[in-house]
């Protein structure tokens, strides 16, 4: 069993930057990929980014490419969500997931284990 918490969410301006962070316990972190997925009120929860157990492969949706990006740190058992260049309609409940592939996947349902999510609100 894979315990996620998230963190790092909050209220920004539009331009602005945020890190989140997943800290994972249980299981073998470094055994899993990982990914990050957001939900907007009313909408899908739709899939951000991913990265490999070893961190060599990562993968972003389109809307994302070139303004976040996605890291590990094994040791720490953490992965991390850099958010630059912030958008309104990036505004969404982020959550982090574990999963037991061990390359980048991106729908929900390859996924095994959630976080709670974190807020990230986005002002114009």
């Amino acid at each position: 069993q894979v315990h996620l918490v998230e963190s790092g969410g909050g209220l920004v301006q539009a331009g602005g930057s945020l890190r989140l962070s997943c800290a994972a316990s249980g299981g073998t972190f470094s055994a899993n990929s990982m990914g990050w997925f957001r939900q907007a009120p009313g909408k899908e929860r739709d899939f951000v980014a991913a990265i490999s157990w070893s961190g060599a492969t990562t993968y972003y949706a389109d809307s994302v490419k070139g303004r976040f990006t996605i890291s590990r740190d094994n040791f720490k058992n953490a992965v991390y969500l850099q958010m630059n260049s912030l958008k309104p309609e990036d505004t969404a409940v982020y959550y982090c997931a574990a999963t037991g592939y061990t390359s980048v996947v991106v729908t929900t349902e390859q996924y095994d284990y959630w976080g709670q999510g974190t807020q990230v609100t986005v002002s114009s």
